[in-house]
């Protein structure tokens, strides 16, 4: 059988066989591949997709937060026109992820598109994966688009923790853009929070639009307050 090209694994680096809740992710990714129809053993590639992961540069979007995800997906699950091409998307949507770099998705994008057509699985379920991965750009599908409700609900999830979660998540990010001086992090930051705010409805899904969007706009507006130090309800 052919081995899907993610990237041919290194005998010299490959991860090793993970173990407790990255084993269940695997075994979860195996039966995935095998229930869309895939012609080729998964394992392999699964565990590289844990391997990119668990990148070093990574301290938020790293494996918990591909399980988290994924839970959230299983979640909404009812919700989707296509559950599994969601849950697909999920695995690759941050499968690529350099925080110096600006085009994450659309290397991801391509990335499930490779490995997918390698794979075997139909073309018009491929499409949608891709789809559903870019749309996580930024996290505004159209009215009706139930699979990128659900994708993008679950990826913004986390936004909707509690406080002390939503601190964790924050610092963690903060980590990963390290790099970056103070001052433009907060130009930046304060501009995603400010898009996610003005965004017409942070969840789309009843389910998860119940149970995160309250704490979401708590979290969000108590993020830009303390990196700014103005309160949001009072700009223009």
């Amino acid at each position: 059988m052919v081995a899907m090209p993610i990237t041919e694994p290194d005998p010299a680096t490959a991860a090793p066989d993970p173990s407790g809740a990255e084993a269940g992710l695997l075994a979860a990714w195996t039966a995935l591949l095998h229930r869309c129809g895939a012609g080729v053993d998964p394992g392999p590639y699964g565990r590289e997709l844990l391997r990119r992961w668990s990148e070093p540069q990574r301290r938020y979007h790293r494996v918990a937060h591909l399980h988290a995800v994924l839970r959230h997906v299983d979640e909404l699950a009812g919700h989707a026109a296509d559950p599994d091409a969601v849950r697909l998307a999920a695995w690759f949507h941050d499968a690529v992820y350099r925080p110096d770099r600006t085009e994450n998705e659309e290397r991801s994008a391509a990335l499930a598109v490779r490995a997918l057509t390698a794979a075997g699985l139909p073309a018009e379920r491929i499409a949608e994966v891709e789809r559903l991965v870019l749309l996580t750009v930024g996290h505004d599908p159209a009215p009706g688009d139930r699979d990128g409700e659900v994708l993008c609900d679950a990826d913004l999830a986390v936004l909707g923790g509690t406080p002390e979660a939503y601190a964790a998540y924050a610092a963690a990010v903060r980590a990963e853009y390290g790099f970056v001086p103070a001052p433009d992090f907060t130009a930046g930051r304060a501009a995603v929070l400010r898009r996610l705010l003005a965004l017409p409805a942070l969840y789309r899904s009843p389910a998860a639009r119940e149970r995160f969007t309250a704490a979401a706009r708590a979290n969000l507006t108590a993020e830009l307050r303390e990196l700014t130090g103005q309160d949001p309800s009072d700009t223009p």
